[in-house]
């Protein structure tokens, strides 16, 4: 059976949360194990999962589609909503309809927690897609798909059980009866017992691969071992370190030199990508890692001789995103493809993601 994103078509379905108006479940929040009465935070870290390889079995799991876009914390407070990166920057002002449709849900204060998408005509995520659209305000289908609910009219939930909170969750974003659902908003619908199923087919399909997530535990900012991720191929961020002219009729430049850091903070060199780019983002890369260059490598494993030749080293400050085959022996990309500009993530936080 087909799996679409945003979708429960594979075997059993999701959870069922019942109907109940938004106004009966804020009445009764007080009664989520863990939910304390609390003000609205300005900001909580998000919670993040570690790269494994195998899906996790049993019942204590629950498994959703992974997204290839922006994570972003939605902080909504008396009809004014802000979407907050990672980082705890402001992007409210790139994602105009997302803020319209978040204003309209029927909460007074909340936080929610998701991804924000751009979607091909085929349901699947892109991220250059994504890039483009808020560059140049084009007319690519922005979703902000919501997978965890954080805060809710006075009540702190970060310390009651995820199946709780994505419940509580699912209630707010179904629509009252006779509205119409929100296309810009959606719940990321979820499966219980099915991860190596679901994990199948998305890799079938050429989605990124799925996030396991242990059903029954709160929500602990920073990187754990109770959200995990498995990924159909490997791509992650890296360092900009350095580029290269472009030859032949391409313009703009030839390759990048990218890294990753250390547990020391050193960056190392792990490859030139040559490939994935269009006009545009190698007229953009160009421009911007102009205003960076320096005289000296930034990794200190930075290639020599006639590798070296020609390369204009720049300050490590860029992060792209990176699909490639896999590691060679000696910690080079294999097949590396650029995927675009990670502006969500500082470079000091870049390192190799392993399992």
């Amino acid at each position: 059976m087909k799996l679409q994103t945003g979708t429960n078509s594979i075997g059993r379905q999701p959870t069922k949360t019942g109907s109940k108006k938004s106004v009966t479940i804020q009445r009764h929040l007080g009664s989520i194990a863990q939910a304390r009465k609390s003000k609205l935070p300005t900001f909580v870290r998000p919670q993040l999962a570690t790269l494994v390889d195998a899906v996790p079995e049993g019942d204590e799991w629950l498994h959703e589609v992974k997204f290839d876009g922006y994570r972003e914390l939605c902080r909504i407070d008396e009809g004014r909503a802000v979407f907050l990166t990672r980082e705890g920057q402001d992007w409210t002002s790139r994602f105009g309809s997302l803020v319209e449709a978040a204003q309209n849900l029927p909460v007074r204060r909340a936080l929610l927690d998701g991804e924000v998408v751009a979607l091909e005509e085929d349901g699947k995520t892109n991220f250059q897609l994504l890039q483009n659209s808020l560059k140049r305000k084009n007319c690519a289908t922005l979703v902000y798909f919501v997978f965890d609910l954080l805060y809710l009219d006075g009540w702190d939930l970060t310390r009651s059980p995820l199946r709780q909170r994505k419940n509580i969750l699912q209630q707010i974003l179904k629509p009252k009866r006779k509205e119409k659902a929100s296309n810009a908003l959606r719940c990321s619908e979820h499966w219980i017992g099915q991860g190596a199923k679901l994990f199948e087919e998305s890799c079938r399909q050429g989605l990124e691969g799925i996030v396991s997530k242990k059903a029954d535990q709160p929500y602990r900012s920073g990187r754990g071992r109770d959200w995990l991720k498995i990924k159909c191929s490997k791509n992650q961020e890296f360092v900009i370190g350095g580029f290269t002219e472009p030859a032949g009729s391409r313009s703009g430049l030839g390759a990048l030199l990218v890294g990753v850091h250390d547990a020391s903070g050193n960056l190392l060199y792990a490859g030139k990508v040559g490939t994935g780019f269009t006009q545009q983002s190698l007229k953009e890369l160009r421009s911007r890692l102009n205003s960076l260059e320096r005289d000296s490598p930034p990794f200190i494993n930075a290639p020599r001789g006639a590798e070296a030749k020609g390369v204009h080293w720049v300050e490590p400050k860029l992060v792209g995103a990176v699909a490639f085959t896999e590691w060679t022996a000696d910690n080079l990309l294999r097949h590396p493809s650029f995927q675009g500009l990670r502006e969500d993530k500082p470079a000091a936080q870049v390192t190799r993601e392993r399992t």
